[in-house]
């Protein structure tokens, strides 16, 4: 009776044995099958000659279409730059802001290039390139305006803002009685005619106007140190890509493609400092 529960014992733990080793095998088989998905996307893009990228086409100066309908823009430029650096073509699919995210997550496109803010939440489900552009809140005022040198000096100041936005938190936050508004243009207008004394607004907005319109009566008087960094966007688990994307990146800030780029639709660098 002994020998026979020996023997029982000691099948049950030979069982045991194989049940881990079949185990670990499966779970190596499992990252190895990991490891190719990871880098496969990137052997795909280089297979195929294509790097797809969704971006929405109707938010400029980032992604537009021109006079001509071609779209273009700055993340479209960075896009296509980035794309000859990997050795191969950028072909954009044009999808709304709603089901942008979708459209990735669905392998619709490779890389989003579309002003996505790096966050918290965002990072957990996606991977991010390195941050290629930086912006924040910028305090803006009458050209000739000596008295408001910074947000603090908003207290008791009219401030133009649209009531919905950030922007509007923050100059309440200041002090300022606020002035509600449609849209920055109508802030500057009111700037202008001396009706309201500032706006807080977007940087790379007040960048895109001031091109625009080089003769507008506003300066700059105050801006957030740290502004929110923008990346490109891809599936978690698209690793070499990545790395690829942020090489081309890294050399085209290094040999001054990124500041031409920069310099064309802002009129300065606007990389993360």
């Amino acid at each position: 009776m002994k020998k026979s529960i020996a023997l029982l014992s000691l099948l049950l733990a030979f069982t045991i044995v194989l049940t881990a080793c079949g185990s670990n095998t499966k779970n190596e088989a499992n990252n190895t099958d990991n490891k190719s998905s990871q880098e496969s996307l990137y052997d795909k893009v280089k297979k195929d000659g294509v790097l797809t990228v969704g971006t929405e086409g109707t938010y400029p100066p980032f992604t537009f279409h021109d006079d001509s309908d071609k779209l273009t823009g700055f993340d479209v430029e960075i896009s296509k730059e980035v794309a000859k650096r990997l050795g191969v073509k950028a072909e954009f699919k044009e999808t709304q802001w709603d089901g942008m995210f979708a459209g990735l997550d669905a392998k619709r496109f490779d890389m989003i290039a579309n002003q996505v803010g790096i966050d918290e939440d965002r990072q957990k489900k996606y991977d991010f390139s390195d941050p290629y552009i930086q912006s924040g809140a910028v305090l803006l005022v009458h050209k000739d305006n000596s008295d408001i040198k910074s947000f603090d000096d908003l207290k008791g100041k009219k401030s133009a803002q649209t009531l919905t936005s950030n922007y509007n938190d923050i100059a309440k936050s200041h002090g300022a009685e606020v002035i509600g508004i449609e849209g920055f243009s109508q802030a500057v207008q009111l700037i202008g005619s001396k009706r309201v004394e500032a706006t807080i607004n977007d940087k790379l907005s007040y960048l895109d106007y001031k091109k625009q319109h080089p003769d507008a009566p506003i300066k700059v008087a105050d801006e957030e140190e740290n502004g929110v960094t923008s990346g490109l966007m891809f599936r978690k688990d698209s690793d070499k890509l990545v790395e690829e994307v942020n090489k081309a990146l890294k050399d085209m800030h290094d040999d001054g493609t990124y500041a031409k780029i920069s310099e064309k639709w802002f009129g300065e660098d606007v990389s993360p400092k």
